[in-house]
């Protein structure tokens, strides 16, 4: 005979009390679960979108980020003779030559933090038109003159328009504010090239060198000119939106593999919870499994009965967690980017592939917490379950 479907829908409807107590702790593991997979996504979301995709960025081959890339003058001269640049409406290249630096801030709420600071030159609206300025202006290249993105103005004390922070033994003034719909960019504070390594006594070697494609089919052409050219075949060119996305993995896999363990440890009392009430269900129910089972239905039927149930309870805890979990969305955190040692703010992120994987998350711990109960339903004792026991 078929699963008798009402029966388990009936069932969980009725023992509302433990039902809901099994639903509520594997929502907490599916919130937990999501939470971690959303973070490490927020991550990675963040970091893509700090790269665009006709952009390349240029470093020195082996570093691990741009604070450990160094590019002389020499090479800087080589790679703006690439026919590959494109060149704005004046005739100027597209192109930006930054020395990356990581100084100290003061959070508002007490501590330091390190903050990245990233020379730029004048031609990086062109370069990175979603950097708006949303309050005062440009700096001026030559003054030291700052601009902040919009998350360090609002956790770090002196990043205010007017403020000035003292860094390479001189006060810079900060002049601006700017978003960068919400990538990396918002957690760094930009100044002129020039000025920078001056500050820093560099010379003329910045870390990476960034510019526009003309057409971004001319990649591959690119990267053949940096390995044939002795001159450049110590460096290496990449996608800028790739070279960002890579330096998100290493956090990324991170915050997976740790939350992850984490909520499997959490996830143990929530199966052990779901197998209480499964059992106490089929204990409770004995007469009428008994009954079912006289009226035909086939010990399978019975099996795939409870464990449709337990299946149930595990879908609508989900549901619970997700729904609990999106509202993360609304918030921004800030932690260490493992590559650059520096401030990293960014929002959580929910994706279809996380709904999914938290649904079969959760449906494999109503899987294990229902599976032993609905044996023990299948295998009761016809005439010893019509009398109760």
């Amino acid at each position: 005979m078929k699963i008798p479907f009402k029966y388990v829908t009936r069932s969980f409807r009725t023992r509302k009390l433990t039902t809901g107590i099994t639903v509520t702790g594997i929502a907490l593991v599916v919130f937990v679960f999501a939470a971690v997979l959303m973070m490490a996504y927020g991550v990675e979301k963040t970091l893509v979108a700090t790269g665009a995709p006709d952009n390349v960025l240029v470093s020195r081959k082996a570093s691990s980020g741009e604070i450990s890339s160094i590019i002389g003058g020499d090479t800087r001269n080589v790679i703006k003779t690439l026919p590959f640049i494109a060149t704005a409406d004046d005739g100027k290249q597209i192109i930006s030559e930054e020395p990356v630096v990581v100084i100290n801030l003061e959070i508002k709420k007490g501590g330091l933090s390190n903050i990245t600071v990233r020379g730029v030159s004048q031609e990086v609206t062109l370069l990175r038109p979603q950097v708006k300025i949303i309050e005062g202006r440009m700096f001026n290249p030559s003054l030291r003159e700052l601009i902040v993105g919009e998350a360090i103005s609002k956790k770090f004390l002196g990043a205010e328009i007017g403020s000035k922070i003292k860094f390479a033994g001189d006060y810079w003034t900060v002049v601006g504010r700017f978003e960068a719909n919400g990538s990396g960019f918002d957690s760094e504070i930009w100044g002129d090239s020039n000025q920078l390594l001056n500050a820093f006594n560099r010379a003329n070697s910045v870390s990476t060198v960034t510019f526009k494609l003309k057409n971004i089919n001319d990649f591959d052409q690119c990267k053949r000119a940096f390995q044939t050219d002795k001159r450049l075949n110590q460096f290496e060119p990449k996608i800028e939106q790739k070279f960002f996305e890579e330096q998100s993995e290493f956090m990324s896999t991170f915050i997976r593999v740790l939350g992850i363990f984490i909520t499997v440890i959490f996830s143990i009392g929530a199966v052990i919870g779901a197998m209480i009430t499964m059992y106490a269900a089929v204990a409770n129910r004995t007469v009428e499994i008994g009954t079912m089972r006289s009226l035909g239905f086939a010990r399978r039927s019975i099996l795939l009965a409870f464990l449709t149930e337990s299946f149930l309870i595990s879908i609508t805890g989900a549901a619970v967690g997700l729904f609990l979990a999106s509202f993360l969305q609304f918030f921004t955190v800030s932690t260490l980017n493992f590559t650059s040692f520096a401030e990293l703010s960014f929002s959580f992120a929910l994706s279809l592939n996380i709904v999914i994987t938290s649904f079969i998350f959760a449906i494999l711990m109503g899987f294990l917490g229902g599976f032993l109960p609905s044996v023990r339903a299948a295998r009761l004792n016809i005439v010893n379950a019509l009398r109760g026991g």
